[in-house]
């Protein structure tokens, strides 16, 4: 893995990486490679792993910075992005890593036991349904998604698991102003409001992206999230 060009990506974020963390970093893209048959992600090269995957899921302190103690869930977390790059950043934090497919499944208990990271907890299924047990609703301090879906529906699937007060950061792209404006409804219905929104550049990949910033005000209504494949086939509009 290049380390010189996952060190002046992190710089140009401004932040520092040890020698430890570096060493995880290489570890996750190997372990990445190595299960490339598995096709646990499009992205294959190296340098788009380490800009896309590693560095992009890091771009997350930008605007909300995972801070020792905190209670923190990826929603479709996938091959385990942001939330294991996030954990390796912040190591105090306590992380559920849920995804809906058996075989990200598999690869996060391996990821996991190869670089040697505790306090990650794996969920094996869909949102709609783990956010009705009483041990994920409303428990979190930070829900995080890079998943494929429009700000409305990702509003749906993960503030029902994040505690009044709490917030739910969005990672999109650089089309994102439509979904938002589709999504007002959805945020009065779920008690929440947008308090920071944050354009940059990906260092090095000249892609845009942008966080979006979520805050929950009060409880999340027991109607949601609706069953599952609903919030997707009939987002609140």
């Amino acid at each position: 893995m290049d380390k010189l060009l996952l060190n002046k990506a992190i710089q140009k974020i401004d932040l520092n990486l040890s020698g430890l963390q570096i060493a995880k970093f290489e570890k996750y893209f190997n372990e990445l490679k190595s299960w490339k048959k598995s096709n646990l992600t499009g992205i294959t090269n190296e340098k788009d792993i380490i800009l896309k995957h590693f560095v992009d899921s890091l771009t997350c302190s930008l605007l909300l910075s995972p801070s020792p103690g905190k209670k923190m869930i990826d929603v479709g977390t996938g091959a385990g992005f942001p939330g294991i790059p996030l954990k390796i950043f912040e190591p105090s934090i306590d992380l559920t890593l849920l995804d809906s497919t058996r075989k990200n499944h598999i690869f996060l208990e391996h990821l996991l036991n190869a670089l040697e990271i505790k306090d990650v907890h794996l969920a094996y299924g869909r949102a709609e349904t783990f956010a009705r047990i009483s041990e994920y609703r409303e428990n979190f301090d930070l829900a995080v998604s890079r998943a494929v879906a429009e700000i409305n529906v990702l509003l749906e699937l993960c503030l029902p698991f994040v505690r009044p007060g709490g917030y739910f950061l969005a990672m999109k792209g650089k089309n994102y102003s439509k979904e938002l404006d589709c999504a007002g409804n959805a945020l009065r219905i779920l008690d929440a409001e947008i308090t920071g929104i944050k354009n940059f550049v990906l260092p090095f990949a000249e892609e845009q992206r942008t966080l979006i910033l979520v805050r929950k005000k009060g409880t999340t209504d027991n109607k949601y999230p609706r069953k599952p494949g609903i919030p997707q086939k009939r987002p609140l509009l």
